[in-house]
Parts: structure tokens; sequence; C-alpha cells
């Protein structure tokens, strides 16, 4: 097996960082936890901080869900840089690029439905989800179409250093399997839009919450594949309800009041490792970020894929 390495660790100087919340439902705390981290990581470095709406999904996008979520980040005074980017406006773009990996043998047409998936897929993945059994690689089978457009996964090691989980190694073939870039129903998956929107909008320092980090060695192999550059890679601990659930859409997340304030943005830092003093917590959020900018540290973040936290929020 050879060993496929990829993105070191290492922030760039003057980083560009960018926050791309799915408008499933209102921004939570564990959203925010997010927003947070990836601010404060390009503003300390000087760097750009960019806003995407991904809202591929159209499925699971709710209306008013990403006004509100932008509403919510104006109100803690974040400050973005440029227009805000929404994914359902870039189709044309995402069917390009799997033209070009059409064009180059990367992907192909796959006529797999769930039920024949699972009864022969070898094995659950690294996502839960079932290890594609490579049934459609060497050609439809006969009397049938293409519901899905796949992606060949290498039988080889992809490896990255994430710069807050440390080193990552994962073997697409065996843990993944050809991945799906063009959905039965006509949606291009999020896998393939992340990959092209970061390298548009000229992203080199991804941080973002840990349940994406299984997904990183996809994005990197999709990134070499269409000659795009790999950003660097920081994962921070996903935020956990009492129970040890993911906080989301599905466990009934809150949403976060904006009107909280700084005690909100504080309690947010202090997830993410750092302690912050009273009066910062207490003070206008443009002075919480000037101190939140000044004292900055990805080293402070723990390095664990989640954390539940308590009854210590603000209301």
């Amino acid at each position: 097996m050879t060993s496929n390495r990829a993105a070191t660790g290492e922030r760039p100087a003057a980083c560009c960082g960018r926050f791309a919340p799915s408008p499933t439902g209102w921004l939570h705390f564990g959203s925010l936890v997010a927003a947070v981290g990836s601010f404060l990581d390009a503003r300390a470095s000087g760097g750009r901080w960019l806003l995407r709406i991904e809202d591929i999904d159209q499925q699971r996008t709710v209306p008013g869900a990403a006004d509100a979520i932008l509403r919510a980040l104006a109100g803690l005074a974040f400050e973005w840089d440029g227009e805000v980017l929404y994914q359902s406006r870039r189709l044309d773009v995402y069917r390009a690029a799997l033209n070009q990996l059409r064009d180059s043998g990367d992907v192909y047409p796959c006529a797999c439905s769930r039920r024949e998936i699972a009864a022969r897929a070898p094995a659950l993945g690294v996502d839960g989800g079932l290890v594609y059994p490579g049934t459609c690689r060497s050609g439809l089978p006969p009397g049938r179409s293409a519901r899905s457009w796949r992606m060949l996964a290498p039988a080889q090691e992809i490896s990255f250093d994430d710069r807050v989980q440390g080193m990552q190694r994962q073997d697409l073939a065996a843990v993944v399997g050809d991945f799906v870039l063009l959905r039965a129903d006509g949606q291009f998956a999020y896998q393939l839009a992340v990959v092209v929107d970061d390298a548009a909008q000229g992203i080199t320092s991804v941080v973002r919450g840990a349940d994406l980090l299984d997904s990183t060695p996809r994005q990197i192999w999709l990134a070499q594949r269409l000659r795009l550059p790999v950003p660097a890679y920081a994962h921070l601990p996903l935020v956990s309800n009492t129970a040890g659930e993911k906080l989301s859409k599905q466990t009934r997340a809150r949403a976060i009041d904006a009107a909280t304030g700084s005690p909100l943005l504080a309690a947010a830092l202090e997830f993410l490792g750092h302690a912050v003093p009273t009066d910062v917590r207490h003070s206008p959020p443009p002075e919480f970020w000037r101190w939140a900018i000044a004292n900055w540290s990805i080293t402070r973040v723990p390095a664990r894929r989640s954390a539940v936290v308590g009854q210590r929020l603000p209301p």
C-alpha cells in the first residue's frame, strides 16, 4: 500500500478561512463554536474570513434559515469578507468538475440501489455507511441505466496532519469504497461541492467540526484529481449534549440568541480551551473580538472528537 501524503499541519502565514453552515435550521451553539474557531484562526493570522451557505441539498434546506444564520452572526459582530457564496447557485460549476473527472476516467456511472449495495457490501465504512462493493466499476449491468456517478477510490492510504487532531490516515478503498458525486435524485454530493468551492474561494485553511474529519481524505483525493490546491485542516471537537449526541437539528438543539452577546461568545471560546477573563466576557462584542483575536491559539483546542456541554451556557 502506498501513502498519499497531503496537507501539512501548518496554517499558512496569512490564511483565508471560511465558515460554511448548512441552512437546515437556525444557528445553534455547536455551529457557533465552529464559527468562532474558524473566524479567530483566520483573523489571528491577519487573514480573510469568508461565508458560504451550503444549501446544495435542497431537500434538507429550511426556508428562511440562511438569512437567520447571517443575522445571528451579524448580531454577534462577526465580520466577513466579500459576498456570501450560495452553493445552490453554482450547479453549473459542479457539473463542469464532474465532467472533468469523467473525461479523466476518475468517475463512472452506477446502477445500484441502496438495497443492492446492502446485500453485497463487504463491511460498514468509516462513517457508518456501507463500503461500496464496486459492482459497476467495469460497466453497467445489461439492461440497467445509471442512477448515480461514483468516484474511484484508490487502494492506497491518504494521510494528512490535522492541526488539532494530529496525523490521520485512511485507506479509501477499504473503509469508504467508490463514493457518490452525483446522487440518484440528481443532486451533487457535498464532497464534490465543498472541494470545488474551497478552491474557487481561495480557502487555504479549513477549520470545522470533527464530524467531517473522516470525509477529509475523500476531499483531498478529489482535489488532487481535479488538480486543485489542498488546504490545511483543523477539526474542532464537536459539541455534544448530556446524552453524548452531537448538537444538531435532529437532536433538537435550540437556536442561539445573538442578543446574549459576549457571554455566548465566551462560552464558545472556553469550549475551545481558552480561559476568558470576566471583564472580557461582559464587554461589548467588538471588544471581545479584539481580545480573542490577540489571544487565540489553536494549540489550546482539545485534541478530541467531541465534548459534552452541561448547563453553563448562557440562556
